[in-house]
């Protein structure tokens, strides 16, 4: 695992221990930053974070601010350590917390739409996914710019279209064993 462009290009990434992450592989990543563009200034939150390295990819890409959530310890200690390594830590904020702890503590709070990506890598086959982007359709406007989008990163396998009335599917690309799925708000009439 390494940083593919920007400021930290070649750092390596530290792996979180044990098997309770899948990291995405650089190809994707990089297919990702290819699909989205430009980056610079932009504030991100990266949700079940792990290693952090699309959090990380985006600053040293350019990003404005990165938020990385996760609740297990050993993924947080590895997020500070990734960050130490690429010198990007004064534009991270790390919350150890459960993602959907965060999310309506967030709500209750924001309404200011802040995020112009949201990155959901839950663990595979817990249907969590879903269950964020259904709490992410209650009220988009309350974590997203305007122009925001939810990037969402699962296995092929998982995937089932979801009825949403506030976010829409806009694209969606697969890499082997992983599907990218992107979504946007509806435009309101």
């Amino acid at each position: 695992m390494r940083v593919i462009s920007g400021s930290a290009r070649g750092s390596r990434l530290k792996r979180v221990p044990g098997d309770s992450t899948r990291p995405i592989m650089d190809r994707v990543k990089e297919s990702l930053f290819n699909i989205l563009g430009k980056v610079d200034g932009e504030v991100w939150l990266d949700l079940f974070a792990g290693t952090g390295q699309v959090g990380i990819e985006a600053l040293s890409r350019g990003a404005g601010e990165v938020v990385f959530i996760d609740k297990v310890r050993p993924a947080i200690k590895t997020i500070e350590a990734n960050l130490k390594t690429t010198r990007l830590q004064d534009r991270a904020k790390i919350v150890q917390a459960d993602a959907f702890d965060y999310l309506n503590r967030s709500a209750m709070g924001a309404g200011n739409g802040r995020f112009h990506l949201i990155y959901v890598a839950p663990p595979q086959y817990l249907g969590l996914w879903q269950k964020v982007m259904a709490v992410l359709d209650e009220r988009p406007s309350a974590w997203l710019t305007t122009a925001g989008i939810v990037a969402v990163q699962i296995d092929p396998k998982e995937y089932e279209p979801l009825t949403l009335q506030n976010l829409t599917l806009y694209d969606s690309r697969t890499y082997g064993n992983t599907q990218l799925c992107f979504y946007e708000q509806l435009e309101e009439e």
